[in-house]
């Protein structure tokens, strides 16, 4: 009895073991471009197709190389490849001018608009009437109304960042610099919910005021097509579903 007592015991082992997920063994992640991540990598539960190493010195005897600790065009192409979409060169926000002076009149766009959306004339800080410091402003993003232009940023509705990840990586200097300032992808917004909001598309993230997010949507998708920008395969599930439902609302 005693002698099959370690073999039982092994057994059981080996079937609690085979019911793990990989996660749950692979100390160390090989990613199929061949990086090494270890626990403390960002990657590590973001990388679902790997080879899994108990060491990262045996991931590296096979072959695999350590991430680098700063951003790099070679973080920026593991990501791609985790996510499923096209690489993508390093996103640098000076490469997509915004809030420039096109009409050399001294107020920028952030600044024209300002002027433009304000339901009361405004106050400007200085008689050069350069930049705007009061007036009357609706955020649909939070149903609000401001007062004191600080307290608002000025939204792109598509963030720069999301573009450059879905096609205007490729785009010319001049062709960002008119997506960063095009009227129809700006919104002025409780400067608190734009910086909440980031980057994120509207599979991650849609205004907390509820009444307004389905015309989020539409703008979203309008500037989307309007730049041919290029969504992934889980991106269009999930706005398709989102899309469907506002319409049934409407109907």
């Amino acid at each position: 009895m005693k002698r099959n007592i370690p073999i039982l015991f092994l057994l059981s082992i080996f079937t609690f073991s085979c019911s793990l997920p990989d996660d749950a063994y692979a100390q160390v992640k090989k990613s199929q471009s061949g990086i090494c991540h270890d626990l403390s990598s960002k990657s590590y539960h973001r990388t679902k197709n790997f080879e899994a190493f108990s060491t990262v010195d045996a991931c590296l005897d096979s072959g695999g190389r350590l991430p680098k600790t700063n951003s790099s065009y070679e973080q920026a192409e593991e990501e791609a490849l985790i996510e499923g979409r096209s690489y993508t060169s390093i996103y640098d926000r000076a490469d997509w001018p915004h809030w420039i002076d096109s009409d050399s009149d001294c107020q920028n766009t952030r600044h024209e608009l300002l002027i433009q959306t304000s339901n009361l004339p405004v106050v400007f800080k200085t008689d050069k009437a350069c930049l705007v410091a009061v007036g009357e402003w609706y955020d649909p993003y939070s149903d609000g109304t401001f007062t004191d232009s600080t307290a608002l940023d000025l939204d792109h509705i598509v963030p720069l960042k999301f573009a450059h990840g879905h096609g205007g990586d490729k785009w010319s200097r001049e062709r960002r610099q008119q997506f960063a300032n095009d009227p129809d992808n700006l919104l002025l917004v409780k400067a608190t919910l734009n910086r909440q909001k980031g980057a994120k598309g509207i599979d991650e993230w849609l205004p907390p005021n509820h009444a307004y997010r389905c015309q989020y949507i539409d703008r979203f998708m309008t500037v989307i097509n309007k730049y041919q920008l290029t969504l992934i395969s889980s991106e269009k599930r999930t706005i398709g579903k989102m899309q469907a439902a506002c319409n049934k609302h409407k109907n």
